[in-house]
């Protein structure tokens, strides 16, 4: 069928189609393909315009050579590039055109206040397809990012999730029972990492809560892969740790290999130790080491 036979607004759908705000070449050639055409995605091609302005910029600002660069990287870590929550907001939009892309790893306390939860709004069904690790270190999640990063992933995006980290995040037990629910949903997750974070046994009990009555539960388990969970410096009390060893006494984390509970909120050692007998107690260093080239160069 001719392009000319198409109504307006079914070549603007395929011109939306083909809009990818890092590699404009093919939208912006459909588009050039007759005056009729030009004139239909106008409007269009000064969105993308914009758009592709802002990645462009953004690419800049984190000391990248151009859009390629992004759209090909396999690892992104931006550590200290002064980032706002319109760059993250930015950042999310361009999940959808992130195919390489496997790690991203932010270390930016200047998103704040809401710099993750506008990251995390902007992240449509399927972004960031190929992420395996998401991690995010001394930069304000609050509770209202937790909430943020639920939709996003009940919308699809971070299919591959495996590690995720919230470290020193500001998540209280209000941003974590609301992430939970999304976080048991992802049967391939191998790794937490909620370290620093002022949540206490009621965001513990949500992370470790079965799925409602009558609800229908994933075919794969509930985290049934998850091997380390780092809840080290956050408020878990006694209660808390008591409700870990019966979860786990009952089958929880049937994968678990690593926990870590250094410097909670435990009045004794009596729940820590029954804990410690199950998982003797892991070699910290090694454990951090495998995570030491995140924020290398």
């Amino acid at each position: 069928m001719a392009l000319a036979a198409l109504s307006g607004d079914e070549q603007c759908i395929i011109f939306s189609q083909l809009c990818n705000v890092l590699d404009t070449r093919i939208a912006v050639a459909f588009s050039s393909a007759s005056g009729e055409l030009r004139a239909v995605t106008q409007a269009q091609r000064q969105q993308l315009r914009a758009d592709h302005e802002a990645a462009a910029a953004l690419c800049r600002k984190v000391g990248m050579r151009s859009c390629k660069a992004l759209r090909e990287a396999n690892q992104v870590i931006l550590r200290y590039k002064g980032l706002s929550p319109a760059d993250l907001a930015t950042l999310g939009a361009l999940g959808s055109v992130l195919p390489a892309l496997e790690e991203l790893i932010l270390n930016e306390p200047t998103a704040y206040p809401d710099g993750v939860q506008r990251l995390a709004e902007r992240l449509g069904a399927g972004a960031l397809p190929a992420v395996t690790n998401l991690a995010l270190y001394d930069i304000y999640v609050g509770d209202a990012g937790p909430s943020a990063l639920s939709a996003a992933l009940g919308r699809g995006a971070l299919p591959r999730l495996k590690h995720l980290t919230l470290d020193t995040a500001n998540i209280g037990d209000a941003g974590l029972v609301a992430l939970a629910p999304a976080l048991r949903r992802r049967p391939a997750l191998e790794e937490l990492r909620l370290s620093g974070n002022p949540f206490g046994d009621e965001g513990l009990a949500a992370l470790l809560a079965p799925p409602p009555a009558g609800a229908p539960s994933p075919p794969t388990g509930v985290l049934t892969k998850l091997k380390a969970l780092n809840l080290i410096n956050t408020q878990i009390t006694d209660a808390g740790c008591a409700a870990l060893v019966a979860a786990l006494n009952g089958g929880a984390l049937p994968a678990l290999e690593h926990l870590f509970l250094e410097h909670c909120s435990l009045a004794s050692e009596a729940e820590a130790a029954a804990l410690m007998a199950r998982f003797p107690e892991p070699d910290t260093d090694d454990y951090n080491s495998d995570h030491s080239d995140e924020f290398s160069g």
